[in-house]
């Protein structure tokens, strides 16, 4: 038999959930104000993936609001969502230049992994157990 109805999360699935959801966003944020900065390695390594550099401060604002979006929990699914294009985007571009792509597809699932844990709606849709 299966419910519809989400079941509570206990305190410790919740709090493990925040550290997991906030992990991504600290390093995306990080990313994405770097990409706003402008540094020189930012240069060097938009060189290498034969981005340019003019696309740095577009994909530094694309960046920034998908994480934003992800931390509100009202929008937490659709910034989820972002975040996932966003990264199969950054998987692709390292792919094509033969780096690789672990940090990206562990991001990802730190991102689904986090709001799993933190949002009882998700394991509804997403039921692990039988």
């Amino acid at each position: 038999m299966t419910t519809d109805t989400p079941t509570p999360v206990s305190n410790k699935a919740r709090w493990t959930g925040r550290v997991l959801s906030a992990l991504p966003a600290l390093m995306l944020g990080f990313s994405a104000c770097m990409k706003l900065a402008g540094p020189p390695q930012l240069a060097e390594g938009f060189q290498h993936l034969g981005i340019p550099l003019t696309h740095a401060f577009g994909l530094g604002v694309l960046e920034l609001g998908c994480t934003v979006v992800y931390l509100i929990p009202r929008t937490s699914y659709l910034g989820a969502i972002l975040l996932t294009g966003y990264l199969g985007g950054a998987i692709q571009t390292h792919l094509r230049v033969g780096d690789p792509v672990y940090a990206q597809v562990i991001l990802g699932v730190v991102i689904w992994g986090g709001l799993y844990l933190r949002d009882p709606r998700l394991r509804v849709l997403i039921p692990l157990k039988s």
